[in-house]
């Protein structure tokens, strides 16, 4: 396999230079959680690594170390935040395993039992709903 190249101007490559808006929960010094802006469900966030991979195939492992860490705490936030039942974590790799957008991010979803996550349809989220999910977001995070 031929690993393709990464490509600086990715929508969260421009996001982490501050060239695009993004409602940011959580930071550190090697991740970024943003809200997604066609969430699948209430709550729908992303976990993003600082330094610069196309996914997990090229990711070094302190990268995969610190997203992971990162999705665990977002995962525990978003739980208490929405009261939720669970919580689904999905990771995309390449075209045809589901990626779209070619930096590595973890999706980190609130799950309700009865409740089907939302088709994925690109359409935004209204950003005051996304704001105030945020904010839920952030004070669960203390």
């Amino acid at each position: 396999m031929s690993a393709a190249l990464y490509d600086d101007n990715n929508v969260f490559a421009k996001i982490l230079r501050g060239e695009l808006p993004a409602e940011r929960l959580y930071e550190d010094e090697h991740t970024l959680a943003i809200m997604d802006i066609m969430p699948r469900g209430d709550g729908h966030c992303l976990v993003i690594p600082k330094a610069p991979a196309r996914n997990v195939l090229d990711a070094d492992t302190d990268s995969l170390a610190a997203v992971a860490a990162s999705t665990q705490r977002m995962a525990q936030a978003v739980m208490k935040a929405f009261g939720a039942d669970g919580v689904t974590v999905q990771q995309f790799n390449e075209a045809a395993g589901g990626q779209v957008v070619f930096h590595l991010h973890v999706h980190v979803i609130p799950r309700f039992d009865g409740v089907a996550m939302k088709p994925h349809t690109g359409t935004m989220e209204d950003a005051e709903v996304l704001k105030e999910n945020a904010e839920k977001i952030r004070a669960a995070l203390g």
